[in-house]
């Protein structure tokens, strides 16, 4: 298990979309194992496998943020919604690779995702809060949409100026 490099937007690689995984493999195994370590590390509570540089549909969430409480890390292979809730909820979100912005956004409150889990099965279930949140922004990192594509064009200029500059002072650093 290793960790990798998070991609800083603007990177062309972020607004792509990704391709579907064909079948769980040990490399599959592994980015999500690297995947899990560097959110651990950012610290994060979700990483899609775009951020990491690789376009394939994979993301990692644990919006268990409480260190009391056992990790319940969830991998997510070819995950889609099937079912949004009428009601909405709005969350100051933040994304690694946008580091130290934030932006409000409205999502639906509660919704039902399936996914490919690595042990090659078809899972189910339903989230609500953070959770719900978390899984809409990854699964939005999959279709090459970032949370500052939902703000206004001038506060997203804003963000991306302040991030090309972050990436010049870390290529000169």
């Amino acid at each position: 298990m290793s960790l990798r490099n998070i991609l800083i937007h603007p990177d062309p690689r972020l607004k792509k979309t990704c391709d579907p995984v064909a079948r769980i493999t040990p490399e599959i195994e592994t980015l999500a194992a690297d995947m899990l370590a560097t959110m651990y590390e950012a610290p994060g509570v979700g990483l899609a496998a775009p951020q990491v540089g690789v376009l394939s549909r994979l993301f990692v969430m644990d919006c268990n943020k409480d260190p009391e409480v056992e990790p319940q890390p969830l991998v997510m292979v070819n995950p889609r919604i099937t079912w949004s809730s009428e009601g909405l909820n709005s969350y100051e979100e933040g994304c690694l690779s946008i580091p130290d912005q934030y932006g409000e956004i409205t999502r639906p409150a509660e919704v039902r995702v399936e996914w490919l889990g690595l042990d090659g099965k078809t899972h189910q279930r339903e989230f609500d809060g953070l959770w719900a949140t978390c899984a809409q922004h990854e699964i939005d990192h999959l279709d090459g949409k970032l949370f500052i594509d939902y703000l206004s064009p001038l506060k997203r200029q804003m963000i991306t100026r302040r991030m090309v500059k972050l990436k010049r002072e870390k290529a000169a650093g």
